[in-house]
């Protein structure tokens, strides 16, 4: 019986001990089932702010609870979100400090977003409620948007624009400005164009590259030139507000303001006459032309040709005039000075005062006659340096720039020798960037600094080879014949400061025997720019024609180079100029440029 009733009491244990685990099983399973597809609170939120942040609101309306949507239609919620976030131009939208209470069902959290008056921080509550499909969902009310927004409440913007600043000559004139409706205007259209530039309406990719500046998708910016050089000081900064107003537009809270703010008006050391001069000279060639005060370093003029009138970015163009404008084979929106060029003859003053400076040469050594034509030895084949005037006198450093002995040089270039040429024009700024607010390509001599035959370094002393100049780093060098061998540093917004860019680029000595013999360019009756002597003027300068061929046997494009200075003590009197004009060949080579070049001069001492 004892063994009877104990076999009973453990079945009835199995069996208690059987229903726990199934109620236990089934606990686990309700639990389970119940929880497979919850989500949690912060994970709606985070969601909902991706969501805004991409222009979603669709996306932001699916997270909405059953409640909402009964209060807001999907239209109504979508347009509200929309208008107001836009119209504010929120961007950058960051959330931190989350403060969950799941008891409560609700999330505090700060928000903080970048608008059109600055940028905006708040803390906020959310709560949401979970439905039948076990997920959370957010009760949207308008104080998510702005704590002190209600329901019939909207959100009002204003914003005001600030004028771009001015771009003036030196005389106060205006070259750049703003006319009817804010829009930007250029007085003097095509002959500054290439130098002022333009603006137009930002790009996408220049809305990002400047985020944080104040621009918005409706900015204009600085597209080249000068305006491009000072956009952070010529653009206005806009005056904008943000406020809320009730249902009558009657203003609640002003949520944030900026002050408006007109851009910075850029004095520049330009010389209009000088440039429209220089522009009537040129217009109708392919050229360039670059004037600075050569004891100061101010730009007076920089002329590139042919050009286009500027105005026309701001006005329009029709298809026709675009079409035209942009496949215009003369590039005429290229600004020539802004790049390199084979420099040719130009170039002999530099290979000289190189070789005065380190000891090669002396100005008076003989390099003895070699007629028209000259090779230094049967090493270089049938290769010849040819060179088109013979002279009777000794072929010294004065004769050879007064005749533009091509052999002289080439010779001069050989006694310098390779590696001291190199260094001695790296010394006076070849393959480096010039500080100039306008980008200009850097000068070279040879493909990775060295000159890769005897043959290359001879041309190079004359402005062949692989020798590439631009013109204001042209400019400098030759200013350091007049300033004791300092190379004076080129600027462009007005000031009183002048400052050199390289000291002791040459010798006094050598900078004095080099300009004095420039003189004589001009002013000996056989000098090659002799044409251009004024009366009563003392100019140096020298000319050159680059010849942009493959050998020498073929034909090619000639490029027709004068460079002048006046040498004069008068601070009214200080100009140097360096000109190129494309395609002199049957033109007279560099000749084509000296009345050019003398009617600038004569106009500007007048």
């Amino acid at each position: 019986m004892n063994g009877e009733n104990k076999s009973k009491k453990i079945g009835i244990i199995i069996v208690v001990i059987l229903i726990i685990l199934l109620l236990i099983g089934g606990v686990i399973a309700w639990y389970i089932v119940k929880n497979m597809d919850k989500n949690k609170p912060e994970e709606v939120l985070n969601q909902y702010i991706d969501y805004l942040s991409n222009k979603d609101y669709e996306g932001m309306y699916t997270l909405l609870s059953d409640s909402t949507k009964s209060r807001v239609d999907k239209e109504t919620y979508i347009a509200r979100n929309k208008n107001i976030y836009e119209g504010i131009e929120c961007t950058n939208i960051n959330i931190s400090n989350l403060d969950i209470n799941e008891d409560n069902k609700n999330i505090t959290y700060n928000m903080s977003f970048d608008t059109l008056a600055g940028n905006l921080s708040y803390s906020f509550t959310a709560t949401f409620d979970r439905q039948e499909d076990n997920k959370y969902y957010l009760n949207w009310y308008s104080n998510l948007i702005f704590p002190d927004l209600k329901e019939k409440y909207k959100v009002r913007v204003y914003s005001m624009t600030g004028s771009r600043g001015d771009i003036l000559d030196r005389n106060g004139k205006i070259l750049a400005t703003n006319g009817e409706n804010g829009k930007r205007q250029y007085p003097y259209g095509n002959i500054t164009a290439h130098l002022i530039g333009y603006v137009r309406g930002i790009s996408q990719e220049e809305l990002e590259y400047n985020k944080g500046k104040g621009y918005t998708e409706s900015s204009i910016i600085g597209k080249t030139g000068l305006e491009l050089a000072f956009e952070d000081r010529l653009k206005g900064k806009n005056g904008s507000g943000i406020y809320i107003v009730d249902e009558n537009e009657n203003t609640i809270k002003t949520i944030a303001e900026t002050d408006v703010q007109d851009g910075e008006a850029i004095k520049t050391t330009i010389d209009i006459e000088l440039q429209k001069n220089i522009y009537n000279e040129f217009d109708g060639d392919n050229g360039f032309s670059v004037a600075i005060n050569h004891k100061t370093g101010e730009v007076l003029a920089m002329v590139s040709t042919p050009s286009f009138d500027s105005n026309k970015f701001i006005t329009g163009f029709t298809d026709d005039e675009w079409n035209k404008l942009s496949s215009d084979q003369n590039t005429p929106m290229f600004a020539r000075y802004e790049s390199t060029w084979v420099p040719g003859s130009s170039f002999k003053p530099i290979t000289g005062a190189i070789g005065l400076t380190n000891g090669s040469f002396k100005a008076e050594d003989n390099f003895g006659a070699s007629g028209l034509s000259w090779q230094k030895d049967s090493s270089w084949g049938d290769y010849k340096i040819t060179t088109l005037t013979t002279y009777g006198g000794t072929a010294n450093l004065k004769n050879a720039l007064i005749y533009s002995d091509n052999i002289y040089f080439a010779k001069a270039a050989l006694k310098i020798g390779a590696d001291t040429f190199a260094s001695q024009l790296q010394k006076i700024g070849f393959n480096k960037n010039i500080d100039f607010p306008i980008s200009m390509t850097s000068s070279q001599f040879a493909e990775d600094d060295k000159f890769s035959s005897e043959v290359q370094l001879a041309d190079s002393g004359y402005g062949q080879g692989k020798v590439l100049v631009n013109p204001l780093h042209i400019a400098s060098i030759y200013s350091a014949f007049v300033n004791d061998g300092n190379m004076i540093k080129p600027y462009i917004e007005y000031s009183d400061s002048t400052e050199y860019w390289i000291e002791n680029a040459f010798t006094k000595e050598a900078a004095n025997t080099i300009k004095n013999d420039l003189i004589q360019v001009v002013e000996n009756n056989n000098g090659t720019a002799h044409e251009a002597k004024i009366s009563g003027v003392t100019i140096a300068g020298k000319t050159g024609t680059a010849e942009l061929k493959n050998s020498k046997d073929e034909e090619g494009e000639e490029l027709g180079w004068f460079n002048a200075f006046i040498v004069s003590d008068n601070k009214d009197e200080q100009l140097l100029t360096i000109n190129m004009i494309e395609n002199v060949e049957n033109r007279g080579g560099s000749h084509y440029l000296l009345p050019k070049v003398k009617n600038i001069i004569e106009n500007y001492i007048k």
